[in-house]
């Protein structure tokens, strides 16, 4: 039966500006792949990232390249010899998963989290002035876990007890999109401490990161721009105590669950999370993060619109995929 790939470029309004310590951003910029397979359609969901070289361009043309092979009939197995990790090679994976649920009428959740449950997922706060994201923090406080966006220099510390002040009952996450330095990642991290934050996520640069092997890590620490498939994680083991599992990054869910077992396996805690996109892009991360020791999939929660149907978030719980949308 013939296979023919589609490959859509959408936008979706963020509400308001979301920042980190790279850039800010309003709408979420995503490739939408769609395969279909005689009468059944599997759709999968990317985020370009910048800080990975990659642009709306590039991913579309990298999914062009392998059009040939896509509906040829390649596998997701074969797919992970095919194409690199990233972005383009997510929206493929994930759109075969969905094609093989539609087609064979056995859901992904069945193959991979049989009874998934909703998850409690971080919410994130955009980078801003203390009082800013006080005001931020201050109107989330009723959320059990918050992500902080941190990494704008000296005033760290400032917004950091900005923010434990205005939600002193939710856990907090701090991600410093390695926006620290070796001069004040001691300083930070004794605040840190200090007002009881739960994670730390890749407070320094990649490859600039061997000074965690030999400080003191009194909040532990999670790598995320570090660690993008399960080769990474050897040369991660006694610097990071967690890993933060993105599907963009790690190229699709099958190399997701490689990373996540693998990880275990050397001991570290699983942290699931995301890039902003939509319900299309949350919808497998759900499967992944079942049992996981953090969930940040947050991303429809911060768009003015998202995909329709989508998923059904209940504050902060969200809940798995309806096949409707997904899998």
């Amino acid at each position: 039966m013939a296979r023919v790939i589609s490959v859509e470029a959408e936008r979706f309004p963020i509400e308001g500006v979301f920042t980190i310590s790279r850039g800010s951003k309003t709408e979420a910029e995503v490739i939408t792949c769609t395969i279909r397979e005689g009468d059944n359609a599997g759709r999968g969901e990317c985020v370009p990232y910048r800080r990975y070289g990659e642009t709306m361009d590039s991913v579309r043309a990298q999914v062009e390249a392998a059009r040939a092979e896509i509906e040829a009939g390649i596998g997701r197995a074969a797919l992970l010899e095919a194409m690199p990790a990233g972005a383009a090679r997510n929206a493929i994976d994930c759109a075969l998963w969905d094609l093989e649920a539609k087609t064979s009428g056995v859901t992904v959740a069945a193959r991979i989290a049989p009874s998934p449950v909703p998850l409690e997922t971080a919410y994130t706060l955009s980078l801003g002035e203390p009082e800013a994201m006080a005001a931020q923090a201050r109107a989330n406080a009723s959320r059990p876990l918050l992500k902080v966006k941190i990494g704008g220099g000296e005033g760290d510390i400032t917004r950091i007890r900005a923010v434990r002040k205005a939600a002193p009952e939710s856990r907090i996450i701090l991600d410093a999109n390695e926006g620290w330095t070796e001069e004040t990642i001691a300083g930070n991290m004794a605040v840190a401490t200090e007002l009881g934050i739960a994670l730390i996520e890749q407070p320094l640069p990649v490859g600039q990161d061997g000074i965690l092997r030999h400080i003191a890590r009194t909040v532990p620490i999670c790598a995320d721009e570090s660690v993008h498939v399960a080769q990474d994680l050897p040369a991660l083991v006694g610097l990071y105590d967690a890993v933060n599992i993105k599907l963009d990054k790690s190229g699709g869910l099958t190399a997701a669950l490689l990373l996540r077992d693998q990880a275990r396996s050397l001991g570290f805690g699983v942290m699931v999370g995301c890039m902003v996109g939509t319900s299309l892009a949350m919808a497998p991360a759900v499967l992944l993060a079942q049992g996981a020791d953090y969930v940040d999939l947050d991303g429809p929660l911060l768009l003015a619109r998202d995909r329709t149907p989508g998923l059904a978030y209940e504050g902060s719980l969200v809940p798995p995929p309806l096949s409707a949308l997904w899998g």
